[in-house]
């Protein structure tokens, strides 16, 4: 992998993160006071005399001498692995000062810059999960520690402005969406914080009105107008006043989108608030009731619910109320259908809180919470060797039958689901597991379990060459995803339109991979890294061999996790790289244990044959020898490498 060099940040404390994302040490706040200084520069030269003089109030008599200094220890930190006596790349020596050539995209107020400006041109979807990202680099006010510095006031100033600009961006988005209930939560703090600005209150306004509330819209335009005139002595300006009229009048032209159910949202939100105390306990199990449904809203949501779902856990385990915990884990019971997780760290840290939490209820009862504890266990430590997985799913399966909970089973049936790949050739189970989530699922009305039993299935029978199965299976999840406002699923069914793309008979390999592209381009904001990362490389990687077509096209090279197996055959198809191919080959580890092991055991075998290492051939055979009759790869819904048979060489 190229070496990307340093990030820096600005928009909080100053930071520099090396290339793994691990902060550099700064030293001491001189340090980064040079090293801010010159991002402040952006890349222009500053003189050894104005760095002196923007240092110290009173330099010392060896103030250049010490800057030399600092500017020794940030190259050192910056570049720890340049060779000694070799030039610096990035904070360079230039004429008479310092300065600091480092790509725009490396330090967080440029790349901030950038995506506010890209947005303003984007659709409005687009637009909204850019700003999200954007606005979430935040870690506190720009340039903290010396935004006092003359110096750095006016480019803190100006970010700070840029930043409020882009909350209000990003409010028109969500406005433009639909979500005007969303946009009148952002804006309600931002006015808050910035009463000044004329531009916040009418979308605040104007959100409101579209959610159904026309009288705290106007509420909202007066108490405007009323700031503006006692504080500042001036009139609303021509925007506002125009709001109000057309508000008054009920213009056609505001778009107003108010839904029954926008309004009641609205209105029981503010009536919790007003009702429940900040620091009830009722508030954790209703945040968790939330982040279960914005888990399932796709975009943004699930990345949200993900991030805030282990503050809600550890929020809870402060209490030290191991029932509470139990329900606040256990109400996560968001469907899972791929097996490489999105945030394996997270996932370690609700593992180990499940596992405090079984060990502090109660000897007797809770029955329904031991369940959802050990499969929430099961879940989050799928894709992994570890024998607590497999353990907790028997377990957790064992304890739902015994209940008179649907859910409950259902939710441990998913665990289940996970832990089904212990080998190959496994899809004759996992499509009975789907089976009876779908029955389940149907006969009591959880239609996310339903959702989830129908792509498991469509899995299972890909995986065994029944795609038309397969088709019915991907057609009652598109329509019950459509019923239920599950935006998600439709990332999986196009996918696998892509997979029956390529797995048609004399399907042209351009089609299929124009096919691919296609499908990689719904992984954009689905919040799914576990699933995107690679996935598209590895498509094409698999339709290319089997296609007998080059794999090393310059394009298509971010293989993520799957790079290990990818690199033996990218080097054999360089020709001449034998002995580096060979030397990968032995490298390659065993794959794991996930929907995609049929796959990868697969390109172990074509490279070890191409090299002709029967050892290693030997083992893959082994290991694929169960799922012989399968297609390999398929049973992942996203690709195929053909039958694994033929991979199993003579028979």
């Amino acid at each position: 992998m190229a070496d990307v060099g340093p990030r820096l940040g600005v928009l909080g404390p100053v930071t520099a993160w090396d290339a793994d994302g691990n902060t550099i040490p700064l030293k001491g706040p001189r340090h980064r006071s040079v090293l801010a200084r010159l991002v402040v520069a952006r890349g222009r030269v500053v003189p050894v005399s104005r760095l002196v003089d923007d240092l110290w109030t009173d330099p010392p008599d060896n103030a250049v001498g010490a800057l030399r200094t600092f500017v020794a220890a940030l190259r050192r930190a910056l570049e720890p692995d340049r060779p000694p006596r070799a030039p610096a790349r990035l904070l360079v020596t230039d004429g008479p000062g310092y300065a600091l050539r480092i790509p725009a995209d490396s330090v967080d107020a440029r790349r901030f810059e950038q995506a506010v400006s890209d947005a303003a041109t984007l659709p409005a979807h687009e637009a909204a999960v850019r700003l999200d990202e954007a606005l979430g680099w935040w870690r506190g006010p720009a340039y903290a520690e010396f935004a006092d510095e003359p110096w750095a006031r006016a480019e803190a100033d100006r970010l700070t402005e840029l930043r409020r600009h882009a909350l209000e961006l990003r409010a028109e988005s969500l406005l433009a969406l639909g979500q005007a209930d969303r946009a009148a939560a952002d804006l309600r703090a931002h006015t808050a914080e910035h009463p000044w600005r004329e531009n916040a209150w009418r979308l605040l306004a104007l959100a409101l009105y579209r959610t159904g509330r026309q009288a705290d819209a106007l509420d909202v335009l007066r108490r405007a107008r009323t700031l503006l005139a006692d504080e500042l002595g001036v009139d609303p300006g021509p925007g506002l006043r125009a709001l109000e009229a057309d508000i008054l009048r009920q213009s056609p032209h505001l778009g107003r989108s108010g839904t029954p159910a926008a309004r009641v949202w609205e209105q029981v939100a503010a009536a919790y608030d007003r009702a429940v105390a900040p620091d009830a306990r009722a508030r954790l199990d209703s945040t968790a009731g939330l982040l279960r449904t914005l888990a399932l809203t796709g975009g943004t949501g699930l990345p949200a619910a993900r991030a805030l779902r282990l503050d809600t856990v550890t929020a809870a385990e402060e209490l030290g109320d191991p029932e509470l915990t139990a329900r606040i884990i256990g109400a996560y019971d968001v469907p899972a259908i791929w097996t490489r997780l999105d945030d394996p760290d997270r996932a370690r840290h609700i593992v180990a809180a499940a596992e405090r939490t079984l060990a502090a209820l109660p000897a007797a009862g809770h029955e329904a919470d031991r369940a959802r504890l050990l499969a929430t266990v099961a879940l989050e430590s799928r894709g992994t060797r570890d024998p607590r997985g497999p353990e907790a799913a028997r377990r957790a399966e064992e304890l739902a039958r015994q209940l008179d909970d649907p859910a409950v089973l259902a939710f441990a049936l998913n665990a289940v689901f996970m832990q089904s790949f212990e080998r190959t050739g496994l899809a004759p189970r996992r499509d009975a597991i789907g089976a009876e989530l779908i029955t389940l699922s149907a006969r009591h009305g959880l239609s996310s379990s339903e959702i989830l039993g129908h792509l498991i299935r469509l899995q299972a029978r890909c995986a065994l060459g029944d795609f038309t199965t397969a088709d019915r299976h991907a057609a009652a999840a598109e329509a019950l995803a459509a019923r239920h406002e599950r935006p998600l699923v439709a990332v999986f069914t196009g996918w696998y339109a892509a997979l029956r793309r390529d797995a048609a008979e004399h399907a042209p390999p351009a089609e299929a991979e124009a096919a691919y592209r296609d499908a990689a381009a719904l992984l954009d904001g689905a919040g799914m890294p576990g699933l995107a990362d690679g996935l598209p490389a590895l498509a094409l990687l698999c339709l290319r061999l089997r296609h007998g077509l080059p794999l090393d096209t310059g394009t298509d090279t971010d293989w993520g996790p799957y790079a290990p197996w990818a690199r033996p055959l990218l080097l054999l198809d360089r020709g001449g790289h034998r002995d580096d191919a060979r030397d990968a080959l032995h490298a390659t580890p065993e794959p794991p244990p996930d929907l995609l092991q049929e796959a990868l055991w697969c390109l172990t075998a074509r490279a070890a044959a191409a090299l002709g290492d029967e050892r290693v051939l030997t083992r893959a055979r082994t290991a694929l020898a169960p799922a012989a009759a399968e297609l390999a790869g398929a049973g992942s819904g996203l690709l195929t490498l053909g039958p694994v048979r033929d991979h199993l060489g003579p028979s």
